[in-house]
């Protein structure tokens, strides 16, 4: 049987020019991988430059002979064509991720921040119209445009997922039109999907609250069909991703007793006092983690449940007030994540579910002996955020092994992006780790490649970082951005191409709200800006001096190498303010009756081309 191409296909490849014969209208293309591509425009292609959310189609149709040239990374989209037992690549559409080989778009120092801007006016506009901000009219399922669906289940988690989004804009914009919504979603929250517990004194969050007219019932169990009737840890620990948020903005107590009240709640009920870790689910009825009815579920822990505190809440509630006891709690669930999670006698991927006693759980439900490549990614970037704060040789060391790993088992080196899920073992014999389902990429994967390789980058200065950074960078920006309708697409197929059906076609679902989209814009652009290429950046917040303690405004936008970052100038409703600690990164706040509006500027402490 031949194995040679015998047929036409379209692809995409991604890659460097490496050689250009423009006597013969080609050129070759190495993609990440090493492999040679010898890509013909002969055709005349079509051309474009990388754009962001909200700007206009910038046609380079006319500049493609200029514009390629040796040492620049560009897109091709096109098709192959069978010849002689090997294959011709027409091209038939070229994207430059920027203006010149050393140009990256997405590099410049409002890139991130304009993204999050489109993205936040695309939800606020979707949910509220151009209404007063109503959270009672707040829906799940967004299509793809921006309409409703039918569902009326409003969902705790993507509730704060939504209010993340929104605090995190105001952050970067000081526009109060988010710090709207994303204080009166925190009421909402509070007001319709808090239980408070006073005999335990605990607080639970409900799952949701279905809507039916004026008919509202509350959902204490999740309806997701991996947690169906059982009270997951992950639900509870999104619910607080909103509202911590919100409270490194205003510094609202009754933010900070909520969370605390549901930390308590992690520990008296979730926790495991004989093998250390989380459980990842507990019965309803007897908050027990050992009841029959979890099926499944009983007596077990997973990523969510061990790792997924630290994104979510935990760092920003540590960055917010400075308490040590975060501290430890963040050193603990780092210490078990390295302690459990790495396998590297059996799987290049972390293993991701447990049985009590940590031995691994290698028949769980859709996963199976399967690794997500997001959390294998997601444990990179944290890791490096943890070394920052309380540095360990097993935190580097780590998330390094990771880093250094996961491209050639978890990335596509032809095309760039990253996979979803993929088999943790190969059989004798494969070349490559066989995908679970799909090729397909999802968006929050590529977020976790992009934060894992910039924070390694700037950390650690390595240039193997920076490549894989600005990779996903220009996969993520090239195909993920919805130029039509706004936001970002769920999925796309392995050339980028979106994949839009079912729930992936969706923009808001139990999966999608504006979480992760937002995260990425905002440490995109602090990482970028403040650890990579040298630029300062201006954050915004909103407190009642009176409120936070000894009126100390902590103001670090993440758990950054020490000394990396100080505070440049600050500004209290308008005027300059000269109460700060540079290098702590606090401003004591003057004392005043009611809130005030703070805009610091931050800069890195050895701005780049300086010596340190």
């Amino acid at each position: 049987m031949s194995n040679s191409i015998d047929f036409s296909f379209s692809d995409t490849i991604a890659g460097h020019v490496v050689a250009v014969d423009r006597e013969h209208d080609v050129f070759t293309l190495e993609t990440a991988d090493g492999r040679l591509f010898e890509v013909s425009v002969a055709g005349d292609p079509s051309a474009e430059l990388l754009r962001n959310l909200d700007e206009p189609y910038v046609d380079a149709g006319g500049h493609v002979g200029a514009m390629v040239e040796p040492g620049r990374y560009l897109f091709v989209q096109g098709v192959f064509y069978p010849e002689g037992g090997g294959a011709r690549f027409d091209a038939k559409h070229l994207l430059f991720v920027g203006r010149n080989a050393e140009d990256h778009r997405f590099e410049e120092h409002a890139w991130w921040v304009r993204q999050l801007e489109s993205i936040a006016r695309f939800y606020r506009r979707a949910q509220f119209g151009d209404e007063p901000v109503d959270f009672r009219r707040y829906r799940t399922e967004i299509r793809l445009g921006g309409d409703k669906t039918a569902s009326h289940v409003q969902e705790t988690d993507t509730i704060s997922r939504l209010v993340y989004g929104m605090a995190s804009a105001y952050m970067l914009t000081g526009n109060e039109d988010y710090l709207d919504v994303a204080e009166r979603g925190t009421e909402y929250l509070r007001e319709q999907m808090r239980f408070v517990d006073s005999e335990n004194d605990v607080v639970y969050w409900y799952h949701g609250v279905n809507i039916d007219g004026d008919i509202k019932k509350k959902l204490f169990t999740s309806e997701f069909s991996d947690d169906y009737d059982a009270l997951p840890m992950y639900e509870q620990i999104y619910a607080l991703a909103g509202p911590v948020q919100t409270y490194r903005v205003t510094g609202d107590p009754r933010i900070l007793s909520d969370a605390d009240a549901t930390i308590r709640l992690f520990d008296r009920f979730y926790r495991d006092p004989e093998f250390g870790g989380y459980y990842s689910h507990i019965d309803p009825i007897l908050l027990s983690p050992d009841h029959e009815s979890l099926g499944p579920n009983r007596s077990r822990k997973n990523w969510n449940s061990v790792g997924d505190h630290a994104p979510a809440y935990l760092i920003n509630l540590y960055l917010a007030t400075g308490d040590p006891a975060y501290a430890d709690f963040l050193e603990s669930t780092f210490d078990t994540i390295v302690e459990h999670f790495p396998d590297t006698k059996n799987s290049p991927f972390v293993q991701e579910r447990f049985h009590q006693d940590w031995t691994h759980d290698t028949e769980h439900g859709w996963q199976q002996n399967r690794a997500v490549v997001g959390h294998n990614l997601k444990i990179a970037w944290n890791l490096m955020r943890m070394h920052a704060l309380r540095p360990k040789d097993a935190y580097l060391d780590t998330a390094q092994r990771i880093g250094e790993t996961m491209p050639e088992v978890g990335s596509d080196r032809q095309r760039g992006g990253w996979y979803d899920v993929v088999e943790r073992l190969r059989a004798d014999g494969e070349g490559q780790h066989r995908f679970a389902w799909h090729d397909r990429k999802a968006w929050w994967q590529q977020e976790q490649a992009i934060l894992a390789y910039l924070i390694l980058s700037g950390s650690t200065g390595r240039g193997l970082f920076q490549d894989e950074a600005r990779s996903a960078q220009s996969f993520y920006n090239a195909f993920f951005l919805d130029h039509d309708e706004g936001a970002v697409y769920f999925n796309v197929l392995a050339g980028g191409l979106p994949y839009l059906l079912g729930t992936e076609r969706l923009k808001g679902s139990h999966s999608m709200s504006m979480y992760h989209s937002a995260e990425l814009c905002f440490l995109g652009a602090v990482y970028n800006n403040l650890l990579i290429n040298g630029n300062p950046m201006d954050f915004h917040f909103k407190p009642d001096p009176a409120q936070l303690p000894d009126r100390v405004l902590r103001v670090s936008p993440d758990l950054l190498p020490p000394g990396s970052v100080r505070i440049a100038g600050v500004l209290v409703d308008g005027e300059p303010h000269e109460d700060f600690d540079a290098d702590a990164l606090t401003v004591r706040l003057p004392e005043t009756s009611g809130r005030v509006t703070v805009k610091v500027r931050l800069e890195p402490a050895v701005r780049k081309g300086e010596a340190a």
